[in-house]
C-alpha cells in the first residue's frame, strides 16, 4: 500500500513511516520544509513537500493520486499561535480529507485528542483553542460519507517504549507511547478496522492486534 501522512516529519509520523516500510508498505511523507527530506529518507519513506497551509485542495489532491490511505498527523506544536491552531490543526485536517475524496483515496486515519469535544467555546486560553480546532476538524471528516475514516484521539502523549497494549473508549483517561498511537495507526491502516469509528486511546491491558474495532 502507498499511504501518505500528512505532519510526514513529526515524531509519530516517523514512527508510523518506519512501521510501515518494515510491513512493505510505501509511505509517503507530505513535509513542509525540504530540508527534512533527508530525515525522512533515512526511515526509509518518500519525501514530499508541501505546504498544507499554502496549498489548495487541488494541489494536494494531486499530491494523494495513487496513494491508498491518507493519515493526518499534521499538528502546529508547542507555542504555535491560535490562529495556527486553526490552520493547521483545523483547516489541515479538513484540507486532506477534501483531497482525498478528489484523488480517489477513501481511507482516512486522523490523530486527534483526547477530550477534543470537550473544549470551552467561550475561552482564549490557547489548549482550549487547540481542542475546539481538532472538534471540529473531526467533525468535518466525519461529515464526508465518502471517506471511511477513523478518528483516534490519544492521551497525554510520552516518549516511553511502545508496549503494544493498550485501552480504547469514548472517555479513557490517561497517557499512551508516542510508539504505541503509531502502531495503532499502522494495524488501522493495514488491517482495515475501524472504518467509521472514532475512539480515545490511553495505554492498557490489551494487544493492539485484540482490540474490539
Amino acid at each position: 500500500m502507498r499511504i501518505a501522512i500528512a505532519g510526514g516529519h513529526g515524531q509519530i509520523a516517523r514512527l508510523l513511516a518506519r512501521r510501515l516500510v518494515e510491513a512493505g508498505h510505501e509511505p509517503r511523507a507530505l513535509i513542509r520544509k525540504p530540508e527534512q527530506a533527508a530525515d525522512i529518507e533515512a526511515d526509509g519513506a518518500t519525501p514530499v513537500v508541501i505546504d498544507l497551509e499554502k496549498t489548495d485542495d487541488a494541489g494536494l489532491a494531486e499530491v494523494l493520486t495513487g496513494c491508498d490511505a491518507v493519515v493526518f498527523a499534521a499538528g502546529s506544536g508547542p507555542g504555535s499561535t491560535p490562529e495556527r491552531k486553526v490552520t493547521v490543526d483545523r483547516d489541515g485536517a479538513i484540507l486532506l480529507a477534501d483531497a482525498s475524496v478528489q484523488a480517489g483515496v477513501t481511507r482516512m486515519v486522523v490523530i486527534s485528542s483526547r477530550r477534543a469535544d470537550a473544549f470551552d467555546p467561550d475561552s482564549d486560553d490557547i489548549f482550549q483553542i487547540y481542542l475546539k480546532a481538532k472538534a471540529e476538524a473531526d467533525a468535518a471528516v466525519r461529515a464526508h460519507d465518502d471517506l471511511e475514516w477513523t478518528i483516534v484521539r490519544p492521551g497525554g502523549l510520552t516518549d516511553d517504549a511502545g508496549t503494544g497494549q493498550v485501552e480504547i473508549g469514548e472517555n479513557v483517561e490517561g497517557s499512551i507511547p508516542r510508539a504505541d498511537v503509531a502502531h495503532l495507526v499502522a494495524e488501522l491502516i493495514m488491517s482495515g478496522r475501524g472504518v467509521r469509528q472514532q475512539f480515545e486511546v490511553v495505554s492498557g491491558p490489551t494487544p493492539i492486534a485484540e482490540l474490539p474495532l
